[in-house]
């Protein structure tokens, strides 16, 4: 979703990136949720009726799963206390997806950094090479 031409909607993210952050950190208390749970991205549509919060999990498979689970349990909360914090016709419906770009991105530097290491490894070999032949 392209939020840049709707200026209004993009601040209403961001506005609600930043409630539900607060909320996950400091009013949830579920012990399902991770401690290292952070939410990346807010999309919010066009029609406020919907935002779709991307939260990103560090930890494993089954901390992730139990943390989303947990998180849209508890989307009715999340929901209300946004609706309190904030002054707009319609309090949008929360939908929490996990948000695997952080993962991805550890993933291509490990693949980068290796492809490096190989690259200087046989850069060096081609040096003792032609010093032998020297």
């Amino acid at each position: 979703m392209r939020t840049l031409a709707y200026p209004r909607v993009s601040r209403l993210s961001e506005e609600i990136k930043k409630l539900i952050s607060h909320i996950i950190r400091n009013e949830l208390r579920d012990p399902r949720i991770a401690p290292m749970t952070s939410v990346t991205v807010v999309e919010v549509t066009r029609d406020l009726r919907y935002a779709m919060v991307y939260i990103s999990v560090l930890g494993s498979e089954e901390e992730k799963e139990t943390t989303l689970e947990a998180l849209k349990n508890s989307s009715g909360f999340v929901r209300r206390e946004i609706g309190k914090k904030i002054s707009a016709r319609y309090t949008p419906e929360v939908i929490f997806k996990l948000d695997q770009s952080i993962e991805k991105g550890f993933e291509i530097q490990k693949v980068i950094d290796r492809v490096n290491k190989q690259e200087t490894i046989n850069r060096d070999s081609e040096e003792e090479e032609f010093k032998i032949e020297d």
